[in-house]
């Protein structure tokens, strides 16, 4: 079986794999490593292993060499001439007067590419302005237009829970959400208050999703006959992460209690 590291590009970002090609390294290394978009620096986040297969349509490459001091350093200088290809990029946005908004740019570790990701509303004819760009920076320019998510993702943020956002510090990809998830686990479907940043539904409603599906495929059904010691009484309310139940008995008010009181539901 093939030896294989994980390592990922971006904070946060997806994982790659790759053979280590005879270097030992550990999580926290850094390593160069060519991929689709070039060569580039990337840190090791899973430690070297022997696997049986990958899900990769391309066999794997192997690391280039472990990143020094030296590498590190290359990658700082590129970060701040992206910066300032950032602003130029911006100034040459405004003279085309193209409907699109640049959000972040990045050079691979080699500068034989410049990045630029924007978000627009529709389709941008941008070819003057990739010539523009190439002219002024003598390299290859590759424009990607992006979503809300991924802008979200590169920008950052503070959520409602108060705390920086997911897909900013640990979410490496996005999974589908739905309304669903939403209704499942009983939370107000004001757009506002289950609406991340983006616009988008919070990918935090996934988190506890299959848990309350579970928890309530255990729990009685709204309107369900149940028994309490020697008391029937009907279900009114359900308190998933409690996993309590509201029972109105008759001739009573209703009482809240556990799900393990209830001994059986009554059979019609």
């Amino acid at each position: 079986m093939p030896q294989v590291i994980g390592a990922t590009f971006k904070k946060a970002g997806k994982i790659y794999y790759f053979k280590p090609n005879g270097i030992e390294l550990n999580i926290g290394d850094k390593i160069l490593a060519e991929t689709a978009r070039g060569l580039e620096l990337g840190e090791v986040i899973i430690d070297s292993k022997e696997i049986a297969k990958v899900n990769s349509k391309s066999e794997l490459k192997p690391i280039k060499k472990k990143a020094d001091d030296n590498d590190i350093q290359q990658a700082k200088r590129n970060e701040k001439e992206a910066e300032k290809a950032f602003e130029i990029c911006e100034e040459k946005i405004a003279e085309h007067k193209l409907p699109m908004k640049l959000i972040d740019s990045e050079y691979t570790f080699d500068k034989g590419k410049l990045l630029f990701y924007f978000t627009a509303d529709g389709r941008i004819d941008f070819r003057e302005l990739v010539k523009d760009l190439a002219s002024i920076f003598r390299t290859r320019i590759e424009l990607r237009q992006i979503g809300v998510r991924d802008e979200t993702k590169l920008m950052g943020g503070i959520g409602q829970c108060g705390r920086s956002l997911c897909c900013k510090t640990f979410l490496r990809e996005f999974d589908p959400i739905t309304i669903k998830m939403a209704k499942d686990q009983d939370l107000s479907l004001n757009p506002e208050k289950i609406s991340g940043i983006c616009g988008r539904l919070m990918c935090c409603l996934k988190y506890e999703s299959d848990n309350y599906l579970e928890t309530k495929d255990d729990l009685p059904d709204i309107g369900e006959e149940v028994e309490i010691g020697e008391e029937v009484g009907t279900v009114t309310g359900l308190n998933v992460v409690k996993e309590t139940l509201t029972v109105e008995l008759s001739g009573q008010e209703s009482i809240e209690v556990s799900a393990d009181d209830i001994e059986e539901k009554k059979e019609d």
